[in-house]
């Protein structure tokens, strides 16, 4: 488990160049005013930021801007239930929170490799994971700030998902409920998440009835790109939690996805911009991102209504 969350640091770092000027910021274009639920949130580089930074983008397309600056990336964005905060990790630094507009940025924890943020369904809390011993424990803390607990019977955890239905972690391949307080098991949801390059990019639909994860799907014939052994090569997968089936392959190479507020249309990065897929299927949108070329690390947020 401990080297899956480090795989997607390090994944994140691969473009970080340390002479990078702390506070550099960029506005791509004028955000413009926007209606609740129309920004996403996700990690992207430029010709310019070489480091993985937090840009918003509304879903018609405009208002490309960027929200996070720095020489440490950015990623895992999460938004706060009302729409108006994004907490994210900040590689080798810890958690912080930002306004959706890019300002009044906090840091929240000072732990270098927390990770995977996200808000409690009333916004007073935030869980997140940490590594504990040998495996990544759950931890919660006040959405504000301070001190940050760790729930002590909670298994090694993934990227936790917060719904009303409950606190939901991925762990040992599965997706579970556990207590907020205690981290004790509720539930098991008999999911097949692929334990290796799963756990971390798990997104649970708002109404707890689905999942997506990006896994494993095989290499390519003649791939030499990585030298003699072929590279793995990932896919974005969905799997129905109410009825019992295997995990369905939507695209091949593309970044983990998010949800919408709704839970009916799925945001993921491919091909230097970011996707817009019907759940139930049907045709997908590509929402341009121009310079910024969208990073495979983790979801993107989508703001809620």
């Amino acid at each position: 488990m401990a080297s899956a969350v480090d795989l997607l640091l390090l994944k994140a770092m691969r473009r970080t160049l340390l002479f990078f000027a702390l506070g550099i910021g960029l506005t791509l274009t004028a955000s413009g005013a926007a209606a609740p639920g129309s920004w996403i949130v996700f990690s992207a580089t430029t010709p310019t930021v070489t480091v993985n930074q937090l840009f918003r983008i509304q879903t018609s397309g405009e208002g490309l801007q960027q929200i996070t600056s720095g020489y440490l990336p950015a990623i895992a964005p999460a938004f706060s239930p009302d729409g108006k905060r994004v907490v994210f990790a900040r590689t080798g630094s810890g958690l912080f929170v930002v306004s959706a507009d890019g300002s009044g940025l906090r840091r929240l924890t000072n732990n270098v490799r927390d990770a995977l943020p996200t808000f409690s369904p009333d916004g007073k809390s935030i869980a997140f994971i940490r590594p504990f011993k040998k495996q990544w424990g759950v931890y919660v803390m006040r959405s504000s700030g301070g001190p940050q607990r760790r729930l002590p019977r909670a298994p090694s955890a993934g990227r936790p998902n917060w719904l009303k239905a409950g606190l939901l972690i991925p762990s040992a391949g599965d997706l579970v409920r556990i207590d907020p307080v205690t981290g004790h098991v509720l539930k098991y949801f008999g999911a097949q998440i692929d334990i290796i390059y799963g756990l971390n990019t798990v997104a649970v639909a708002p109404n707890g009835s689905s999942l997506t994860f990006q896994g494993f799907r095989g290499v390519d014939p003649g791939d030499k790109e990585c030298g003699e052994e072929a590279c793995p090569r990932y896919a974005l997968f969905y799997e129905n939690l109410r009825i019992k089936g295997k995990p369905t392959k939507l695209t091949n190479d593309a970044g983990p996805a998010g949800y919408s507020p709704d839970g009916k249309t799925l945001v993921f990065a491919g091909k230097n911009a970011l996707v817009l897929r019907p759940v139930a299927g049907g045709t997908s949108t590509t929402i341009a991102t121009g310079d910024a070329l969208p990073v495979l690390a983790a979801p993107p947020a989508w703001q809620p209504h």
